[in-house]
């Protein structure tokens, strides 16, 4: 892991079009009610399983609700032996909480925005 990123800083990199993947790793209720452009959902409790996804990419923020189990997450992914050896891993420090740029609303990757799902999150 290659520690954290401020918002600043992930808001002017995708503000640049610049090769980032952000994982939002909250549960897909939660990412449904709002979430940064472009992020795609990887719930926490998935990611293991589907940390493949991530092969190919150049870097990678993590994003939770505060910052804490997206520092888990980038961890996870940055030990993952398929990732690119210069591919960069970062956390969003503060998290979604911290995110002052826009907020995408729906999306929902399942089609099911329900309190169920809210129950897999690690925090």
């Amino acid at each position: 892991m290659d520690g954290e990123i401020s918002a600043a800083e992930l808001e002017a990199l995708l503000d640049d079009d610049e090769d980032v993947r952000v994982v939002d790793i909250r549960p897909p209720a939660a990412f449904a009610s709002g979430h940064i452009p472009g992020s795609e959902n990887v719930p926490f409790a998935e990611l293991p399983r589907s940390v493949d996804r991530l092969a190919d990419a150049g870097r990678v923020v993590t994003v939770c609700p505060h910052g804490e189990a997206s520092v888990q997450a980038a961890r996870l992914v940055a030990s993952y032996e398929g990732l690119a050896d210069d591919a960069r891993v970062e956390s969003l420090a503060d998290g979604i909480t911290g995110w002052t740029g826009d907020l995408v609303a729906g999306d929902d990757p399942d089609g099911d925005a329900d309190a169920e799902s809210a129950t897999d999150a690690p925090f």
